[in-house]
């Protein structure tokens, strides 16, 4: 299936060469820039379905690939009467391929479902200011069956992201969240709290390209000897249109600068993405 995965994303990218032209947005942007600015703002009102494939050659403490496929939803949903608010909501699931050991045996296993519901403001006005920004909740729900894939209990937390598109073709943003254990599933599990920082940055190129550094998430764990772990990622994708569809096929890779009290630990990571949007839709 990773195979599979890896082909279409490089197919698409391929046939991204003879993709058709580029419809012509505002501001002398193509509409595919237009798409390829927000794709990476965790504001922005743009419905996707993202599927992803984390392949991951080397761990610190193994040797033993291992590998992720996730699917992930983002929802933009209408103010109404019981929350009179805008919001994006973001599921995540996740498939993974495990190490068990130093040595190169692995398992594969559904991981915890997470949850992020974001109510974002229209203050200041993100189209004259640039700046958008957003608060909600996040969760994390006990689905994972070993202790490898999800972490037994039940969890809730703060969440905020922040975005500015204020420079031409830039975008700097990120997304915090901090879910914190309160209900538990396995008399073994411990007590959870882990601050998650995604600093997003990405700069359109023309022609729907843009490279990106978003897709690594920094992790503390704020309980004694908690670990810790910052990766890097850098990337290239591009939007373009295929028989009415608009299509976000991208590739990164992802390296773990700094880690501290970890177990087993992805080294380096290439990541194989490819987003479904649907500008028009919104629930």
């Amino acid at each position: 299936m990773q195979r599979v995965f890896i082909l279409v994303a490089l197919v698409c990218f391929l046939s991204s060469a003879a993709g058709p032209v580029a419809a012509q947005a505002t501001n002398g942007e193509t509409y595919e820039d237009h798409l390829a600015h927000e794709i990476e703002d965790p504001t922005a009102i743009l419905t996707q379905l993202q599927f992803q494939d984390l392949y991951t050659p080397r761990n610190f403490k193994s040797s033993a690939q291992t590998n992720t496929i996730q699917l992930r939803p983002i929802l933009p949903v209408k103010p109404f009467w019981l929350i009179p608010f805008q919001q994006i909501i973001r599921p995540t699931f996740k498939v993974e391929t495990l190490a068990t050991s130093s040595s190169s045996s692995t398992i594969t296993e559904y991981a915890d479902m997470e949850l992020l519901d974001l109510v974002v403001s229209n203050w200041p006005d993100p189209k004259t200011t640039g700046f958008g920004w957003g608060i909600g909740p996040t969760f994390v729900f006990p689905t994972g069956r070993v202790s490898a894939a999800g972490d037994h209990s039940w969890q809730a937390g703060p969440a905020a992201a922040i975005a500015f598109r204020g420079i031409p073709r830039l975008l700097l943003g990120f997304i915090f969240q901090n879910p914190i254990s309160f209900a538990y599933t396995n008399s073994s599990a411990k007590p959870r709290s882990t601050m998650e920082f995604q600093p997003r940055i990405s700069y359109t190129l023309g022609n729907g390209w843009y490279v990106k550094s978003s897709d690594s998430t920094w992790n503390v764990e704020w309980h004694h000897r908690g670990s810790t772990t910052i990766p890097v990622s850098l990337g290239v994708g591009r939007v373009w249109k295929l028989s009415g569809l608009q299509l976000n096929p991208w590739i990164s890779g992802e390296w773990t600068t700094y880690r501290q009290f970890t177990k087993i630990t992805p080294m380096y990571t290439v990541r194989f993405g490819l987003t479904l949007l649907f500008p028009d839709l919104e629930l």
